[in-house]
């Protein structure tokens, strides 16, 4: 069974870091195209960026751009976000995803999903 974990959620004050990992058990995660999604309280899950198989591509929304990276270490099956200079409408529920299609952005072709890391951003 496919099955994705987030961690390394937490507080954070406004302009600080921190770094997102999704690892995967079940299966080899080389194999699918990874996105990292967030869901702020009351507002649709929105997708943030998402990495290619070999992480050579990668793709972000316009909030993020400069601010956050991902990247993917496949001999540890793990994909990771940093998220720097993080601002209070940044607080959510980070959850990553993956998908066999090639593409980006749709959210119903991602077929895993993790249960998502908490990661509020407040002073």
């Amino acid at each position: 069974q496919l099955q994705l974990v987030e961690s390394g959620g937490g507080l954070v004050q406004p302009g600080g870091s921190l770094r997102l990992s999704c690892t995967a058990s079940g299966f080899t995660l080389d194999y699918y195209i990874i996105g990292w999604f967030r869901q702020a309280p009351g507002k649709e899950r929105e997708r943030i960026s998402c990495i290619s198989r070999s992480g050579e591509s990668t793709n972000y929304v316009d909030s993020v751009k400069g601010r956050f990276t991902i990247s993917r270490d496949n001999a540890k099956n793990t994909v990771y976000l940093q998220m720097n200079s993080r601002k209070p409408e940044n607080t959510a529920l980070y959850y990553c995803a993956a998908r066999l299609l090639r593409g980006c952005s749709s959210l119903s072709d991602y077929h895993s999903w993790g249960q998502g890391t908490q990661a509020p951003v407040s002073s």
